[in-house]
């Protein structure tokens, strides 16, 4: 469950980085595919040759739908259910680049606006699909590096807890 300050570092460092989506997508897709060389393989649609206009376009794509998860972290499920949808059921992306996630059905929605049922307390990095977790782990790196001491140990504990939330949302579809 994320407590009322958690909601407020999330709110406060999106506030910092709002404007700069595409800017920021673009860098935490290409410290991903520099990193972790092997996810490239999950977005066949952006060249090998890493083209600063489709990296600024995903990426900026990318950050909007975190951006809505922070505007609607009371009805997380709902606000990301049409991404959800798109990657499960339209695009067809393959269900191994997103394994199935230990989380029950429902457990990180929200029952009441600021109130979020179930908890993550407890949970592991390695009970995220590794692909999101790999991306979690870049965008901290990317948050830390343009944000340098705004960025506080609590504030990444904070999205981190928050973009397991997102990531669980993600993949329930592929059950």
């Amino acid at each position: 469950m994320l407590s009322a300050q958690e909601r407020a570092q999330i709110a406060q460092v999106w506030d910092l980085i709002a404007g700069h989506e595409a800017q920021f997508g673009a860098e935490l897709l290409l410290r991903l595919f520099t990193v972790y060389p092997s996810t490239k393989v999950y977005f066949p649609h952006l060249s090998s040759c890493h083209d600063a206009t489709q990296l600024l376009s995903h990426g900026q794509r990318m950050l909007a739908a975190v951006g809505a998860a922070v505007q609607h972290m009371d009805h997380l499920r709902a606000a990301l259910s049409p991404l959800a949808d798109l990657h499960a059921l339209v695009l067809r992306v393959d269900p191994a680049n997103f394994p199935v996630s230990p989380f029950r059905p429902g457990q990180w929605c929200s029952a009441q606006p600021g109130e979020l049922r179930g908890s993550l307390e407890g949970q592991t990095p390695s009970h995220r699909p590794l692909l999101l977790q790999l991306l979690i782990q870049c965008f901290h790196v990317v948050l830390a590096s343009h944000l340098q001491d705004e960025f506080t140990v609590e504030m990444q504990a904070a999205w981190d807890k928050f973009l397991t939330g997102v990531a669980v949302v993600l993949t329930e579809k592929y059950r």
